[in-house]
This record gives C-alpha cells, structure tokens and sequence, in this order.
C-alpha cells in the first residue's frame, strides 16, 4: 500500500526535513511526502484510506498502527494518506472525511516535528508488518 504524507507549509532544510528524509529513504518507494501551501485544497484522491493528525486524535501504539495499516491494506486500499494541517489545525470537514483521526499525545507537536514522527511511525509499522526488528515492543 503507497502511503502519502500531505503537509501543509514548507519544511525546508532542517533537522526535522533530514528526519524526514531519512524515513523517506527507508520507505522508498512505499511513502512520498508532498506539501502544499498554507490555504491550498488538499489535493483529490482516489479511493484509499484517509488519515487526519490532530490533537483530538486516537493516541495509537506502534503495533495498533501497523495493524490498522494492515486491515486497509487487506481490504485493497491501494494507498493512504496522512494529512498534517497547519497552525490552526484542520476544519471540521476535514476531520469528518477522515477514515482515522491520529493523534501523538495530549499535547500539541510544531507540524515540522509531526511530519518526523509519522515518517519513523510509518517506518516502524512497516517494519512491525514485516517481521524486522527495529521494533523490540
């Protein structure tokens, strides 16, 4: 299953992009990461799974993740996409679309720090599903 990160604002190069970066590569192929501007419309998307981060969002373990992951992937979705709003978080409407909202924690993250963090939990489920041992949970 393609899994896409779609950002809003630019990361531009810092600690957190080469985090990113770093996910990216170990998911070649599998994870692309796009940003869009601050008031753009989230690009259209066909069929697939859709994932909102937000503070109000279900708080899941590694192994919770991948497994959800799984399920999707089982049923035939071809792709999902993780949706990272900006300062003010996202509309109502767009929480409702969503197939899962996510969340990291009760505390709010800067949406530079949450796009390092979904790469390495993309990375770790992928690696969980997989059978790899970078996850030792």
């Amino acid at each position: 299953m393609k899994l896409v990160i779609v950002a809003r604002g630019r990361i531009g190069t810092s600690p957190e992009a080469a985090l990113v970066d770093r996910y990216a590569a170990r998911l070649k192929n599998v994870l692309t990461v796009v940003e869009i501007g601050e008031t753009a419309p989230w690009p259209a998307f066909d069929g697939g799974r859709t994932v909102v981060l937000d503070e109000t969002g279900q708080d899941l373990p590694s192994p919770a993740l991948a497994a959800q992951l799984a399920r999707w992937r089982d049923d035939g979705a071809r792709a999902c996409r993780f949706l990272i709003g900006a300062a003010d978080g996202h509309d109502a409407a767009t929480r409702a679309g969503a197939d899962l909202l996510l969340g990291f924690g009760r505390a709010t993250w800067p949406h530079m720090l949450v796009r390092a963090m979904l790469a390495e939990q993309l990375y770790r489920a992928q690696s969980i599903l997989a059978g790899h041992p970078y996850h030792r949970g």
